[in-house]
Protein backbone atom coordinates (compact mmCIF):
# COMPACT_ATOMS: atom_id res chain seq x y z
CA UNK A 1 0.00 0.00 0.00
CA UNK A 2 1.78 3.75 -0.83
CA UNK A 3 0.50 6.97 0.36
CA UNK A 4 1.71 9.28 2.76
CA UNK A 5 1.84 7.48 6.81
CA UNK A 6 1.62 9.86 10.09
CA UNK A 7 1.97 8.27 13.34
CA UNK A 8 -0.16 9.91 15.83
CA UNK A 9 1.91 11.87 18.64
CA UNK A 10 1.06 12.20 22.44
CA UNK A 11 -0.09 15.92 21.53
CA UNK A 12 -2.86 15.13 18.64
CA UNK A 13 -4.03 11.89 21.12
CA UNK A 14 -7.74 12.40 21.86
CA UNK A 15 -7.81 14.42 18.28
CA UNK A 16 -10.67 13.40 16.19
CA UNK A 17 -9.59 11.17 13.05
CA UNK A 18 -11.45 13.54 10.36
CA UNK A 19 -9.46 16.85 12.24
CA UNK A 20 -6.26 14.80 12.81
CA UNK A 21 -6.71 14.50 9.09
CA UNK A 22 -7.46 18.07 8.12
CA UNK A 23 -4.22 19.87 9.23
CA UNK A 24 -1.77 21.61 6.55
CA UNK A 25 0.69 18.84 7.21
CA UNK A 26 -1.50 16.36 6.12
CA UNK A 27 -4.56 16.86 3.70
CA UNK A 28 -4.82 20.48 4.49
CA UNK A 29 -8.76 20.87 4.97
CA UNK A 30 -11.65 19.67 7.21
CA UNK A 31 -13.40 19.01 3.24
CA UNK A 32 -10.93 16.97 2.08
CA UNK A 33 -10.80 14.63 5.06
CA UNK A 34 -13.99 13.96 4.55
CA UNK A 35 -13.76 13.79 1.03
CA UNK A 36 -11.02 10.91 1.31
CA UNK A 37 -12.30 8.95 4.39
CA UNK A 38 -15.95 8.67 2.06
CA UNK A 39 -13.63 7.37 -0.91
CA UNK A 40 -11.54 4.66 1.40
CA UNK A 41 -8.47 6.59 0.99
CA UNK A 42 -7.42 6.43 4.66
CA UNK A 43 -6.35 3.78 6.52
CA UNK A 44 -6.25 3.66 10.56
CA UNK A 45 -3.43 1.08 12.21
CA UNK A 46 -4.22 -0.86 8.52
CA UNK A 47 -7.91 -0.91 8.95
CA UNK A 48 -9.83 1.24 5.83
CA UNK A 49 -11.79 4.48 7.83
CA UNK A 50 -15.32 4.98 6.65
CA UNK A 51 -16.74 8.57 6.14
CA UNK A 52 -19.13 7.30 9.71
CA UNK A 53 -15.14 6.62 11.42
CA UNK A 54 -14.51 10.63 11.38
CA UNK A 55 -14.93 11.59 14.87
CA UNK A 56 -13.16 8.51 16.28
CA UNK A 57 -10.71 9.79 19.10
CA UNK A 58 -7.24 8.59 17.83
CA UNK A 59 -4.33 7.83 20.84
CA UNK A 60 -0.55 8.01 20.32
CA UNK A 61 0.89 5.39 18.42
CA UNK A 62 -1.93 4.96 16.02
CA UNK A 63 -0.71 5.11 12.84
CA UNK A 64 -2.89 6.59 9.68
CA UNK A 65 -2.23 6.47 6.15
CA UNK A 66 -4.09 8.56 3.28
CA UNK A 67 -3.56 6.78 0.13
CA UNK A 68 -4.63 9.12 -2.45
CA UNK A 69 -4.56 7.53 -5.40
CA UNK A 70 -5.58 4.41 -4.13
CA UNK A 71 -7.53 2.51 -7.38
CA UNK A 72 -10.89 2.92 -7.86
CA UNK A 73 -10.82 5.72 -5.15
CA UNK A 74 -11.28 8.77 -7.87
CA UNK A 75 -15.36 9.14 -6.95
CA UNK A 76 -17.39 8.77 -4.12
CA UNK A 77 -18.34 5.24 -2.67
CA UNK A 78 -22.57 4.33 -3.19
CA UNK A 79 -22.34 1.63 -1.02
CA UNK A 80 -25.19 -0.40 1.19
CA UNK A 81 -23.39 0.74 4.43
CA UNK A 82 -23.71 4.65 3.73
CA UNK A 83 -27.32 3.60 3.17
CA UNK A 84 -27.81 1.80 5.99
CA UNK A 85 -25.60 4.79 8.43
CA UNK A 86 -28.85 7.05 7.17
CA UNK A 87 -30.50 7.86 10.04
CA UNK A 88 -34.64 8.34 9.19
CA UNK A 89 -36.24 9.67 11.71
CA UNK A 90 -39.31 9.78 9.69
CA UNK A 91 -41.05 8.31 5.86
CA UNK A 92 -44.30 8.12 4.27
CA UNK A 93 -45.31 7.87 0.60
CA UNK A 94 -44.37 12.33 0.14
CA UNK A 95 -41.92 12.98 2.02
CA UNK A 96 -38.61 12.13 4.51
CA UNK A 97 -36.71 13.55 7.77
CA UNK A 98 -33.76 12.42 8.45
CA UNK A 99 -30.77 13.26 11.78
CA UNK A 100 -27.79 14.62 9.42
CA UNK A 101 -24.62 14.16 10.92
CA UNK A 102 -22.34 17.02 11.55
CA UNK A 103 -19.90 17.22 8.88
CA UNK A 104 -22.00 16.18 5.97
CA UNK A 105 -22.91 19.40 3.34
CA UNK A 106 -27.47 19.30 3.35
CA UNK A 107 -27.05 19.06 -0.25
CA UNK A 108 -24.04 19.08 -2.81
CA UNK A 109 -22.50 22.28 -3.98
CA UNK A 110 -21.08 23.07 -6.99
CA UNK A 111 -17.71 24.34 -5.94
CA UNK A 112 -17.45 21.89 -3.87
CA UNK A 113 -18.63 18.32 -5.97
CA UNK A 114 -16.30 16.67 -4.13
CA UNK A 115 -17.40 16.73 -0.55
CA UNK A 116 -20.20 14.34 0.45
CA UNK A 117 -23.78 15.43 1.39
CA UNK A 118 -26.62 14.02 3.05
CA UNK A 119 -28.60 14.42 0.19
CA UNK A 120 -26.27 11.85 -1.69
CA UNK A 121 -27.04 8.87 0.64
CA UNK A 122 -31.09 9.56 0.02
CA UNK A 123 -30.72 9.05 -3.35
CA UNK A 124 -29.35 6.20 -2.39
CA UNK A 125 -32.10 5.28 -0.92
CA UNK A 126 -34.33 6.07 -2.97
CA UNK A 127 -32.67 4.85 -5.93
CA UNK A 128 -32.13 1.34 -4.12
CA UNK A 129 -35.87 1.08 -3.54
CA UNK A 130 -36.56 2.45 -7.34
CA UNK A 131 -37.81 5.62 -6.74
CA UNK A 132 -36.64 8.86 -8.31
CA UNK A 133 -34.35 11.90 -6.98
CA UNK A 134 -35.10 13.29 -3.92
CA UNK A 135 -36.38 17.37 -3.55
CA UNK A 136 -34.48 19.74 -1.09
CA UNK A 137 -36.72 21.68 0.94
CA UNK A 138 -34.08 23.36 3.09
CA UNK A 139 -30.93 23.01 4.40
CA UNK A 140 -28.52 23.37 7.56
CA UNK A 141 -24.89 24.25 8.03
CA UNK A 142 -22.31 21.76 7.28
CA UNK A 143 -21.25 21.18 10.68
CA UNK A 144 -24.50 21.15 11.92
CA UNK A 145 -26.17 18.13 13.29
CA UNK A 146 -29.78 17.68 12.73
CA UNK A 147 -33.12 17.25 11.06
CA UNK A 148 -33.55 17.96 7.34
CA UNK A 149 -36.83 17.26 5.46
CA UNK A 150 -36.78 15.92 1.68
CA UNK A 151 -39.67 15.43 -0.47
CA UNK A 152 -40.41 12.63 -2.73
CA UNK A 153 -42.06 14.62 -5.78
CA UNK A 154 -41.93 18.64 -6.70
CA UNK A 155 -45.54 19.17 -5.62
CA UNK A 156 -44.49 17.90 -1.90
CA UNK A 157 -41.64 19.95 -2.26
CA UNK A 158 -43.44 23.17 -3.60
CA UNK A 159 -46.50 23.08 -0.79
CA UNK A 160 -43.42 22.54 2.18
CA UNK A 161 -41.51 25.64 0.86
CA UNK A 162 -44.46 27.59 0.79
CA UNK A 163 -44.92 27.09 4.24
CA UNK A 164 -41.24 27.61 4.99
CA UNK A 165 -41.55 30.66 3.04
CA UNK A 166 -44.18 32.15 4.69
CA UNK A 167 -42.35 31.29 8.53
CA UNK A 168 -44.96 28.66 9.14
CA UNK A 169 -42.71 25.97 10.29
CA UNK A 170 -41.18 25.12 13.85
CA UNK A 171 -37.79 25.10 13.57
CA UNK A 172 -36.02 24.46 17.12
CA UNK A 173 -32.28 24.80 17.71
CA UNK A 174 -29.98 23.53 20.69
CA UNK A 175 -26.78 25.98 20.79
CA UNK A 176 -24.07 25.79 23.32
CA UNK A 177 -22.81 29.19 23.76
CA UNK A 178 -20.34 31.30 25.87
CA UNK A 179 -21.33 33.11 28.89
CA UNK A 180 -24.96 33.37 29.95
CA UNK A 181 -27.29 34.88 28.31
CA UNK A 182 -29.27 38.08 29.88
CA UNK A 183 -32.15 38.02 30.00
CA UNK A 184 -32.03 34.29 30.31
CA UNK A 185 -35.10 34.32 27.58
CA UNK A 186 -36.12 37.01 25.15
CA UNK A 187 -35.70 38.08 21.14
CA UNK A 188 -33.42 38.36 19.02
CA UNK A 189 -33.24 40.75 16.28
CA UNK A 190 -31.43 41.94 13.43
CA UNK A 191 -30.69 43.31 10.06
CA UNK A 192 -28.25 40.70 8.28
CA UNK A 193 -26.51 41.11 4.67
CA UNK A 194 -24.50 38.28 3.31
CA UNK A 195 -21.21 38.60 2.13
CA UNK A 196 -20.63 37.34 -1.29
CA UNK A 197 -17.10 37.16 -1.03
CA UNK A 198 -16.37 36.43 2.51
CA UNK A 199 -19.69 34.22 2.58
CA UNK A 200 -20.72 34.92 6.44
CA UNK A 201 -23.20 37.18 7.66
CA UNK A 202 -22.77 40.51 8.52
CA UNK A 203 -24.48 43.15 10.59
CA UNK A 204 -25.88 45.95 8.80
CA UNK A 205 -29.08 48.84 9.35
CA UNK A 206 -32.55 48.91 8.85
CA UNK A 207 -32.36 51.12 6.06
CA UNK A 208 -29.83 48.77 4.19
CA UNK A 209 -31.50 47.87 0.36
CA UNK A 210 -29.58 44.62 0.92
CA UNK A 211 -30.90 43.76 4.59
CA UNK A 212 -32.97 40.42 5.66
CA UNK A 213 -34.38 41.26 8.85
CA UNK A 214 -33.42 38.33 11.73
CA UNK A 215 -35.82 37.12 14.04
CA UNK A 216 -35.30 34.16 17.22
CA UNK A 217 -36.57 33.73 20.11
CA UNK A 218 -34.17 31.98 22.63
CA UNK A 219 -34.45 30.22 26.29
CA UNK A 220 -31.78 29.22 28.84
CA UNK A 221 -32.14 25.55 29.67
CA UNK A 222 -28.79 25.32 31.25
CA UNK A 223 -26.17 27.28 32.65
CA UNK A 224 -22.55 26.12 33.66
CA UNK A 225 -19.57 27.83 34.83
CA UNK A 226 -18.52 29.47 31.36
CA UNK A 227 -21.51 28.31 28.84
CA UNK A 228 -25.14 27.85 28.69
CA UNK A 229 -26.88 25.57 26.61
CA UNK A 230 -29.87 27.79 25.08
CA UNK A 231 -32.97 27.11 22.94
CA UNK A 232 -33.67 28.76 19.57
CA UNK A 233 -36.70 29.10 17.79
CA UNK A 234 -35.80 30.33 14.20
CA UNK A 235 -38.29 32.67 13.24
CA UNK A 236 -36.96 33.63 10.12
CA UNK A 237 -34.55 31.29 8.26
CA UNK A 238 -31.45 33.47 7.12
CA UNK A 239 -28.03 31.47 6.31
CA UNK A 240 -25.65 31.07 9.56
CA UNK A 241 -28.67 33.10 11.39
CA UNK A 242 -27.80 31.56 15.08
CA UNK A 243 -24.44 31.84 14.79
CA UNK A 244 -24.14 35.58 13.14
CA UNK A 245 -27.47 36.54 16.55
CA UNK A 246 -25.29 34.44 19.30
CA UNK A 247 -21.97 36.33 18.59
CA UNK A 248 -23.86 39.50 18.16
CA UNK A 249 -24.73 39.76 21.42
CA UNK A 250 -20.77 38.25 22.66
CA UNK A 251 -22.40 34.27 23.05
CA UNK A 252 -20.02 33.34 20.48
CA UNK A 253 -21.38 29.21 19.76
CA UNK A 254 -18.77 26.82 21.49
CA UNK A 255 -16.77 25.46 18.51
CA UNK A 256 -17.64 28.69 16.46
CA UNK A 257 -14.46 29.40 13.87
CA UNK A 258 -16.15 31.75 11.64
CA UNK A 259 -18.47 34.18 13.99
CA UNK A 260 -16.02 35.21 16.49
CA UNK A 261 -14.06 38.23 17.83
CA UNK A 262 -10.51 38.24 19.53
CA UNK A 263 -7.89 35.63 20.39
CA UNK A 264 -8.87 31.85 20.82
CA UNK A 265 -7.72 32.01 24.50
CA UNK A 266 -11.33 33.52 24.78
CA UNK A 267 -12.98 30.29 23.64
CA UNK A 268 -10.87 27.75 25.73
CA UNK A 269 -13.35 24.74 25.91
CA UNK A 270 -12.61 22.26 22.97
CA UNK A 271 -15.10 21.19 20.68
CA UNK A 272 -14.47 20.23 17.32
CA UNK A 273 -17.00 22.30 15.54
CA UNK A 274 -19.98 24.59 16.24
CA UNK A 275 -22.24 23.40 18.94
CA UNK A 276 -25.76 23.96 17.36
CA UNK A 277 -28.19 20.90 16.73
CA UNK A 278 -31.61 21.15 14.90
CA UNK A 279 -33.74 19.26 17.45
CA UNK A 280 -37.08 19.92 16.49
CA UNK A 281 -38.85 20.48 13.47
CA UNK A 282 -43.10 20.84 13.29
CA UNK A 283 -44.99 21.58 9.97
CA UNK A 284 -48.36 20.79 8.14
CA UNK A 285 -48.33 17.42 6.28
CA UNK A 286 -48.33 18.65 2.55
CA UNK A 287 -50.98 15.88 1.59
CA UNK A 288 -53.56 15.98 4.43
CA UNK A 289 -52.62 19.57 6.67
CA UNK A 290 -52.36 17.33 9.92
CA UNK A 291 -49.73 18.64 12.09
CA UNK A 292 -46.45 16.42 12.29
CA UNK A 293 -43.92 17.08 14.74
CA UNK A 294 -40.30 15.48 14.80
CA UNK A 295 -37.39 15.28 17.24
CA UNK A 296 -33.68 14.80 16.99
CA UNK A 297 -31.29 13.86 19.84
CA UNK A 298 -28.52 15.28 20.15
CA UNK A 299 -25.31 13.17 18.95
CA UNK A 300 -22.91 11.55 21.05
CA UNK A 301 -20.75 14.69 20.68
CA UNK A 302 -23.13 17.30 21.83
CA UNK A 303 -23.96 14.74 25.03
CA UNK A 304 -20.31 14.65 25.57
CA UNK A 305 -19.69 18.05 26.03
CA UNK A 306 -22.80 19.05 27.85
CA UNK A 307 -20.99 16.11 30.52
CA UNK A 308 -17.73 17.66 30.82
CA UNK A 309 -19.66 21.36 31.55
CA UNK A 310 -21.27 19.60 33.81
CA UNK A 311 -18.55 18.40 35.83
CA UNK A 312 -16.45 21.46 35.72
Amino acid sequence: MSGSEFIVSAEDAGVRLDKFLASPARVGSRARAVAALERGKVFVNGHEAALSQASTRLSAGDTVRVWMDRPGSSKPRRVASQVGDLHVIYEDEWLLVVNKPAGLLSVPLERRSDVPSIYDQVEDRFRSRGKRRPFVVHRIDQDTSGLVVFAKDPQTQSRLKVQFKRREPDRIYWAVVYGQPSPPSGTWRDHLVWDEKALIQKETHPRDPRASEAVSEYRTLEAFRDASLVEVRLHTGRRNQIRIQARLRGHTLVGEDRYVYGPDTLRPINFERQALHAYRLAFQHPDDGRRVEFEAPPPADFMSLLKRLRRA
